[in-house]
């Protein structure tokens, strides 16, 4: 196990579901509701440094053996000056399709966030603009679900007055 999860491990053991390390590439799995005091700490602590958020997506689950809850919201993180970085994991239900904005620490979260509302659904809590990215208003549903109808036909925009 790498020093990273140790630390990580040591200031918030309840909050980490599950890690693991391979060929250096960490990765920790957490509740969500703890999702902003962990991205904190690791921007924050000057032997973790990760000061670089490269990635922020969504995992779709439906259906699949071994997995509790629906979504994973996924985070890639690195330290420009440490070299290393880790995967940060967050299951997210269907019923509570919601987990919380690290905007604050990460501005260029901006983005990610709202792709990942447009695409999967997932609210991010105290973002300082939800709304669609890549499609329009009225577009119904979230594409990238596993669900999501591939021959369903959307609202049709026509010119505004």
């Amino acid at each position: 196990m790498s020093s990273n999860i140790e630390k990580l491990k040591k200031k918030f053991g309840a909050a980490i579901i599950d890690s693991h390390s391979f060929r250096g590439d960490d990765t920790i799995i957490i509740k969500k509701y703890s999702v902003l005091d962990v991205c904190r700490f690791l921007k924050e602590e000057n032997d973790l440094d990760f000061n670089f958020m490269m990635d922020l997506t969504v995992v779709d689950y439906l259906n699949q053996k071994g997995h509790n809850e629906r979504f994973e919201v996924v985070y890639h993180f690195y330290s420009l000056n440490h070299n290393h970085r880790i995967r940060v994991k967050a299951p997210v239900s269907e019923k509570d399709c919601t987990i919380d904005s690290i905007v604050p620490l990460w501005i260029g979260a901006n983005w990610f966030e709202r792709e990942a509302y447009d695409m999967y659904g997932i609210k991010f809590n105290n973002h300082p603009d939800l709304r669609r990215i890549l499609l329009y208003e009225e577009f119904e549903g979230y594409p990238l679900r596993k669900d999501y109808p591939i021959t369903k036909r959307q609202p049709l925009i026509g010119p505004k007055n």
